[in-house]
């Protein structure tokens, strides 16, 4: 397995947040504080169990390609929902961060903000690589020709 973010463990553990902006508030609202919270998990956590993260907004693209579901041309909660990814060694460190006194305070203004509350779902990684360089795409393709679904 390639590593997403330096330092993951192969048995580490992806926690996902789906924000949804109650109206009056903006992404600049939901920037300013999760910025605000990713900085002290990072200050206060880096050196018990939290890797990396990321935070992601709904850009209002959905692939025809890849979806299933009907044939939308945009999503609804463009600029409204957000994902906050982050990983962890284990899920006990992870929720031994979120009882720290200085986590709390942060969390409840990024709260002040969802519509829908807060479900935080955590996964165990079971994949995760980059894409390959041009000289490994073009060995892998060379592969795939020679071997077909025989090459593993």
């Amino acid at each position: 397995m390639t590593q997403l973010i330096n330092g993951f463990p192969s048995d580490g553990v992806v926690t996902v947040n789906r924000v949804l902006l109650k109206p009056g508030y903006t992404v600049d609202d939901l920037q300013e504080r999760v910025a605000m919270l990713c900085e002290n998990v990072k200050t206060y956590h880096s050196e018990t169990g939290f890797v990396g993260g990321f935070v992601a907004l709904n850009s209002g693209a959905i692939s025809n390609e890849g979806s299933t579901i009907g044939q939308a041309v945009k999503s609804p909660l463009k600029e409204k929902e957000a994902l906050i990814v982050t990983f962890w060694r284990t899920f006990e460190e992870h929720e031994a961060s979120h009882r720290s006194e200085t986590f709390q305070p942060l969390f409840k203004k990024v709260l002040d903000l969802c519509e829908n509350g807060n479900e935080e779902i955590a996964y165990t990684m079971l994949w995760s690589g980059s894409a390959y360089s041009p000289k490994e795409a073009k060995a892998a393709r060379a592969a795939k020709a020679k071997y077909g679904n025989k090459a593993a």
